[in-house]
């Protein structure tokens, strides 16, 4: 139960002080006899012992003393003692005169029962329907106490009888049979209530189990279904406000669906684990016997309304004022009711999802920029804001990279889209690798990460719409842009390398350093060319048609999100990202591909040989960024330009060349390997494995 509800209020200290007023008096009070007599009772000796009298009047004396005990008072030579045991379970003793008639004290035996089922449930019916105790119990000892005064009638029409002189003891005894069966099993489910003080759900399903167990006794079946369908009828009510209106009003906590206040909707926007949508509302484990079956559809039922009161779509059910859930018997039409209400609540919160927040035009959205569909304003982000992403991430100014992308945005294709306003941009603290777990302190130096490693894109998502696209998800949506970017940044430089490779191709670089270093540029750009293809085209496209279909027939909003997670959790897995040795391997060869795409400035211009000083003295550094303007044979004569052989090139082509095929050719195999588990890798250790066979 919730810490946050209501506690009861408490019964009047009164209520409890003063016997008189519940009855309890019969059994603490013991002065004067009911009819008058100043004889002693409650163990002591009567002035005249019953064995003095004949058996006629030993008759009249039991008969009078039985119909005393069967409303729970003493007579003068039939006394009641109350002991508890150890448990704190009350039971009830009956004591005759040593003196009686044997035939009568066994007659009186038999009535015994009878007279200890009543003390027993007015018992329960006095303390139970304290507060405290439920609107469940309260319903049940209501009906107890119908039952009790209905009992007493009886009682009180037999003491008529004996008092007009035509009741015998037999007679008396024949009377009560009747009513032994269901007084018994009704004060055997009364004590079970009270041994483990249940209530709400709990007292149902005893009452339940109870009837199971009587099926063969038609009588006491009936009548435990009276009482069941008056407990019924207040637990029905909090369950119905929960699936007519989608709220809880459950003062006692009895209801089977407990709320966690402190789980608000906008937590969805924070939190990584999305826990609203499944604890703000959840099963307890007291669902009723005769719900158990539809627990799940009731709770879903409910959350969907809450969600539209939540929007302010304040709807009807359509039914709810006339279709009251009740239960009789094998009467099971709330269940007719509750379905009526779940089919409707589903379609309107996912027309209401889906019409009035468009929620496929989110996701679109979403797919546009976080999975880089339609790459344009990347491109011109990346160009503008390549000086400030170069820095280090704890230099790097999420203000001005939010100007520059708003600048791209509003500049490309992406200014149409009427959602680009929600993408925002951060800088993360940790690159992918980590950000996953993964150990690749092999790979990089802290000092070393840049805005290029830990950039990332955000999206602002509203309510309702953040109950499919949580926080959760969107940090999904984050990884796998990351490992994108990445991507896209390596095939940038690389393309960058090829350009000035491409600026001294007019010159003799056969059998140069030059060539080979052509070579190696060529097959890592086939390297990030084949991993970008195969993330796209392979893994995010097919999944997106395929989760794109599923959303178009689902029937729920919890459809909804399990597609949307399944088909997220299917692209990461697919993307590589929960597959560290691989992301790893991956990371290796970026890494390298980057590091000599840095290097290629230096790598061609230390092999060119110009006459002219100036143009010489001009030469890049090794340091310098690829993008730097490359030497083309447009610019210089041909006459002033020819290809050297320095070794120390030489040296360094070789070694990226060394690398690259071992981290290469080590990748082919593994992803062979992981593929007889993950069939989807199997084309790209085809692609792989084609890179280092053509190289």
């Amino acid at each position: 139960m919730d810490p946050a509800t209501p506690q009861a209020p408490s019964t009047p200290r009164w209520n409890l002080d003063r016997p008189f007023l519940t009855g309890r008096f019969y059994q603490e009070v013991k002065g004067k006899h009911r009819l008058g007599d100043e004889s002693s009772i409650g163990g002591q000796a009567a002035e005249v012992a019953i064995g003095c009298y004949n058996a006629a009047v030993q008759e009249l004396i039991v008969i009078d003393d039985c119909l005393s005990a069967m409303i729970g008072v003493e007579g003068r030579y039939i006394s009641i003692s109350i002991t508890k045991s150890a448990g704190e379970e009350e039971d009830v003793h009956f004591h005759l005169d040593a003196s009686m008639d044997l035939a009568l004290q066994e007659m009186a035996k038999r009535i015994f029962p009878l007279c200890k089922s009543f003390l027993l449930i007015s018992q329960f019916v006095e303390s139970r329907s304290q507060f405290k105790n439920g609107l469940v119990t309260h319903a049940f000892s209501a009906a107890l106490r119908e039952l009790l005064l209905d009992y007493q009638t009886m009682v009180a029409q037999l003491e008529h009888q004996f008092r007009l002189g035509r009741l015998s003891i037999q007679g008396l005894w024949f009377y009560c049979q009747p009513m032994m069966g269901p007084m018994l099993v009704l004060s055997t489910v009364t004590q079970k209530c009270s041994a483990s003080s249940s209530m709400g759900s709990a007292v149902l399903n005893l009452l339940q189990s109870q009837v199971k167990v009587m099926a063969g006794d038609s009588a006491v079946r009936s009548l435990l279904e009276k009482m069941i369908q008056r407990a019924n009828d207040a637990y029905l009510g909090i369950l119905e406000r929960w699936v007519y209106e989608g709220i809880i009003d459950d003062p006692y906590g009895e209801f089977f669906i407990s709320e966690n206040k402190s789980l608000q909707k906008e937590s969805l926007t924070q939190d990584n684990d999305a826990k609203f949508w499944r604890e703000r509302y959840s099963l307890t484990d007291g669902v009723p016997s005769f719900l158990s079956n539809i627990a799940n559809t009731i709770l879903t039922t409910g959350k969907y309304l809450n969600v539209m009161r939540e929007c302010g779509h304040h709807v009807q059910v359509p039914g709810s004022k006339d279709a009251k859930l009740m239960s009789s018997g094998s009467n099971h039409h709330y269940l007719e009711c509750i379905k009526s209400a779940y089919d409707f609540a589903s379609s309107e919160l996912l027309n209401l999802i889906k019409e009035k927040y468009d929620l496929m035009g989110k996701l679109r959205s979403i797919k546009h920029y976080l999975l880089i569909d339609q790459g344009d304003f990347l491109v011109h982000f990346m160009d503008i804001a390549r000086d400030e992403l170069v820095k280090k991430f704890d230099e790097i100014s999420t203000e001005k990279l939010q100007s520059l992308l708003d600048l791209a945005l509003r500049t490309t294709a992406a200014a149409a889209d009427p959602c680009h306003e929600d993408l925002m941009c951060c800088v993360e603290r940790s690159t992918l690798l980590k950000r996953l777990g993964v150990d690749g302190n092999d790979l990089e130096e802290p000092l070393s990460i840049t805005g290029l490693d830990t950039f990332s894109l955000s999206y602002r998502v509203n309510w309702p719409l953040s109950i499919v696209i949580s926080k959760k998800s969107l940090t999904k949506y984050q990884l796998i842009f990351r490992f994108l970017f990445h991507c896209k940044h390596v095939e940038r430089q690389l393309c960058g390398a090829w350009q000035v490779h491409q600026g001294v191709r007019a010159l003799n670089v056969s059998g140069t350093a030059i060539s080979r270093s052509s070579l190696l540029c060529r097959s890592m750009l086939k390297f990030i060319n084949s991993l970008l293809h195969y993330l796209t085209f392979e893994v995010l496209e097919p999944n997106w048609h395929v989760m794109h279909n599923k959303l178009q027939t689902a029937k729920s909003v919890d459809e909804v999100i399990q597609y949307h997670d399944y088909f997220l959790e299917k692209c990461l897995r697919e993307c590589l990202l929960l597959l560290p040795e691989l992301l790893k391997k991956m990371g290796k060869l970026k890494a390298l591909c980057l590091q000599y795409a840095a290097a290629t400035q230096w790598l061609v211009s230390s092999s060119v040989v110009l006459s002219d000083r100036e143009v010489k003295s001009r030469r890049p550094t090794r340091t310098e960024d690829s993008k730097s303007k490359p030497l083309k044979s447009k610019n210089l004569p041909q006459k002033s330009r020819s290809i050297s052989k320095n070794a120390a090139v030489t040296s360094s082509v070789l070694k990226f060349e060394r690398e690259f095929n071992t981290e290469l050719q080590s990748l082919g195999p593994a992803l062979s390997n992981y593929s007889q588990a993950e069939p989807y890798l199997n084309h790209l250790a085809q692609l792989i494995m084609g890179i280092g066979n053509n190289h």
